[in-house]
C-alpha cells in the first residue's frame, strides 16, 4: 500500500513539475502563458497615472506635489518582474465566474494588481534607504538621485497612500462587497511585512557581529513575516474579488503561499547584470539562510570577516560558501521545499484551483532572477 501511494505521489509530482515547466516565465520562450496578462497589466499603468495625478487631484495649489507624485510613480513602479501583481489577474480569471468577468471587473483586477506593485515599490524605496543599496532594476535607486536624499522617505509614503486611493476609486464600498476586505488585507499585509522588516533590520551594535542572533529560528521568523504574508496577498485579493471570504479557504492559502530562500541566495550568488540589484546582505549584517548554514560549519571564519566593509573580507565569506559547497546544499533545500509545498497544494488547495498556487510556485522554483 505504501509503495503504491509513493508511486501515485511521485507521478503527481512529475505532472506538477511538467505543469510548472509550461507555466514558468522564460524570456526565450514564445509560449509564455502570461504574455497577454502582462501586456494588459503594463498597458493599464497610464490609466493608473492619470487617475492618481489628473482626474481627482487637479487642484492648482497642489500642482507641484502632483508632478512629484507622477515622477515617483514612473520611476519606481515600472521595471519589475510583476510576478506577484500578475497573480492577481491570473487568479481572477481562475476564480471569478465567467459571467462576471466584464470590462469593469477586469479594470478592478488590473488596478488591484497595481496596488500590489505599489506596495512593493513602497517597501523597496524605504528598504534601499535603510540598506544603503547602490542600484536596482538597472538604474540608481530613487534616494540616490541628485538632490533626493532622505526626501525619498516621503516619496515612499506617497506610494503607499496611492494604494488606498486607487481602491476607493475602483472598488468603492457602495458597489463592491469586498472593498473592506481588500482594505484590511493590504493593511494587514503591510503590518506583518513591516514586523518582518523590523526583525531583519535589528542589528548588533556598530562594529560587533553577534553570532548568537543568526539562528534558524530567527531566520524563519523573518521570512514568515517579511515575505510569506506578502506572497499570500495577490491570491487572497483575487479570492475576495471572487466572493471567497471563508476563514478556512484563506487559512489554507496561507499555508501554501510561503516564499523560499531564493532572495537570500540571489543576494550572495546572483549576477547583478541579471538580478538588477547589488546584494549587500553580508555588509549589512543580515540574518539570512546562507549565514545560518555557514555558522553551522565555520564559526571562526565568519566571526572574523562578516559585516566588514573591506572588499577582501567580503570576498572571504563568499569563498567560504563556495568551499562548503552551499550551492549544492541550497539546491537540495530548494528541492525539499518544493516537494513540501506541492504536498500542501494537494492537501489544502481545494476548493480553489491548484493552478493558482502552482503558477506562483513555478515562478520561484529554480528562479534565476
Amino acid at each position: 500500500q505504501q509503495s503504491r501511494e509513493h508511486i501515485l505521489r511521485t507521478d503527481k509530482n512529475e505532472k506538477n513539475r511538467a505543469l510548472c515547466s509550461s507555466l514558468r516565465i522564460n524570456g526565450d520562450q514564445k509560449s509564455d502563458v502570461y504574455a497577454q496578462e502582462k501586456q494588459d497589466f503594463v498597458q493599464h499603468f497610464p490609466q493608473i497615472i492619470r487617475v492618481l495625478t489628473e482626474d481627482d487631484m487637479g487642484h492648482s495649489e497642489t500642482g507641484d506635489a502632483v508632478d512629484r507624485l507622477k515622477e515617483v510613480l514612473e520611476y519606481n513602479a515600472i521595471g519589475g518582474k510583476y510576478h506577484q501583481d500578475l497573480m492577481v489577474l491570473v487568479a481572477f480569471w481562475e476564480l471569478v465566474e465567467p459571467r462576471k468577468q466584464d470590462a469593469d471587473s477586469l479594470q478592478q483586477a488590473l488596478t488591484v494588481g497595481w496596488c500590489v506593485e505599489l506596495l512593493q515599490a513602497f517597501f523597496l524605496v524605504a528598504d534601499d534607504i535603510m540598506d544603503s543599496s547602490v542600484s536596482r532594476r538597472g538604474q540608481i535607486w530613487w534616494y540616490q538621485k541628485l538632490g533626493m536624499g532622505l526626501d525619498a522617505i516621503n516619496d515612499a509614503m506617497l506610494l503607499e497612500v496611492c494604494i488606498y486611493h486607487l481602491l476607493k476609486l475602483y472598488c468603492p464600498d457602495l458597489e463592491q462587497p469586498y472593498y473592506l476586505d481588500l482594505i484590511e488585507l493590504f493593511l494587514q499585509s503591510s503590518y506583518q511585512t513591516e514586523i518582518g522588516q523590523t526583525l531583519d533590520l535589528i542589528k548588533a551594535p556598530q562594529g560587533n557581529v553577534d553570532l548568537g542572533r543568526f539562528t534558524e529560528k530567527r531566520y524563519k521568523s523573518i521570512i514568515k513575516y517579511k515575505a510569506a504574508f506578502y506572497s499570500y496577498l495577490p491570491v487572497a485579493a483575487a479570492m475576495y474579488m471572487a466572493g471567497i471570504d471563508g476563514e478556512k479557504e484563506h487559512a489554507n492559502g496561507k499555508k501554501i503561499l510561503v516564499l523560499s530562500v531564493q532572495d537570500d541566495y540571489l543576494d550572495l550568488f546572483g549576477d547583478p547584470s541579471v538580478t538588477s540589484k547589488v546584494g549587500t546582505d553580508i555588509q549589512d549584517n543580515k540574518c539570512g539562510w546562507l549565514v545560518v548554514q555557514c555558522l553551522q560549519q565555520a564559526y571562526q571564519i565568519l566571526k572574523e570577516n562578516y559585516r566588514q566593509k573591506e572588499a577582501k573580507k567580503v570576498a572571504q565569506v563568499k569563498v567560504l560558501s563556495e568551499e562548503l559547497n552551499l550551492l549544492a546544499v541550497f539546491l537540495q533545500y530548494e528541492e525539499n521545499s518544493y516537494s513540501h509545498i506541492m504536498g500542501l497544494i494537494e492537501q489544502y488547495a481545494a476548493p480553489l484551483t491548484p493552478a493558482i498556487f502552482l503558477g506562483l510556485v513555478c515562478k520561484m522554483y529554480k528562479q534565476k532572477k
